[in-house]
């Protein structure tokens, strides 16, 4: 666990500030997860694969390369980021 102490020069609550910027972040982030989904369902409906399958069997050289193809991993690896980040924001908290 690490553990940050801030220090403000000004009035006020620096506790509520910085926990609606972190629900500001967890609503965007979130926001960017559901058009990510919504993104990579396009792909598995055109192609008739699960993400997951997709990903495997490019692996296995089974697919020749298009920026398309390109794109769909690429949303792959940011559904990827985007729910590891809503994970740590949420284990943000105050004391």
């Amino acid at each position: 666990m690490t553990e940050l102490k801030l220090i403000s020069k000004q009035d006020g609550s620096l506790q509520t500030l910085i926990e609606g910027v972190i629900a500001d972040a967890l609503r965007s982030t979130e926001t960017g997860i559901a058009r990510t989904e919504a993104r990579l369902r396009s792909f598995e409906q055109q192609y008739q694969l699960s993400t997951a399958e997709f990903l495997e069997r490019y692996g296995n050289d089974e697919f020749q390369e298009t920026l398309e193809l390109d794109e769909w991993i690429g949303e792959s690896r940011m559904l990827k980021w985007l729910q590891e980040k809503v994970e740590q924001l949420r284990g943000v908290e105050s004391i």
